[in-house]
């Protein structure tokens, strides 16, 4: 018996070079979506991972454009950080290092005063 390890298809090696979440920044990042959908604010979010940024966009209602994209660019690493949260207009509103500390920033839209 001879075996052959299969060979791929054309085109296809950029694959590997796809930029994408690892366990913990979505587990870091599907927590907060989970407490925003339980208090009313967000209602349905998207992926994508390219060649050089993966993003996860938050929605407001589906067939609207995202309010908040969360994006990691290694990149950035060096620079000014790997992760950012961008606003619906484009406004960069947080960058860093740390996907948390990123995070609270969303994670203050929560805090409200009580009446």
């Amino acid at each position: 018996m001879n075996v052959q390890t299969p060979t791929p298809f054309p085109g296809q090696d950029g694959a590997s070079d796809q930029v994408a979440f690892d366990r913990s920044e979505l587990a870091v990042i599907l927590t907060l979506y989970g407490r925003m959908v339980a208090a009313g604010e967000w209602r349905d979010y998207g992926m994508s991972f390219l060649k050089d940024v993966a993003v996860f966009s938050v929605f407001r209602r589906t067939a609207e454009h995202p309010i908040y994209r969360i994006e990691k660019r290694p990149k950035l690493r060096q620079k000014q950080g790997l992760y950012a949260v961008i606003a619906m207009d484009g406004q960069v509103l947080k960058r860093g290092h740390d996907l948390r500390a990123v995070l609270r920033i969303l994670d203050r839209k929560l805090i409200r005063p009580v009446d």
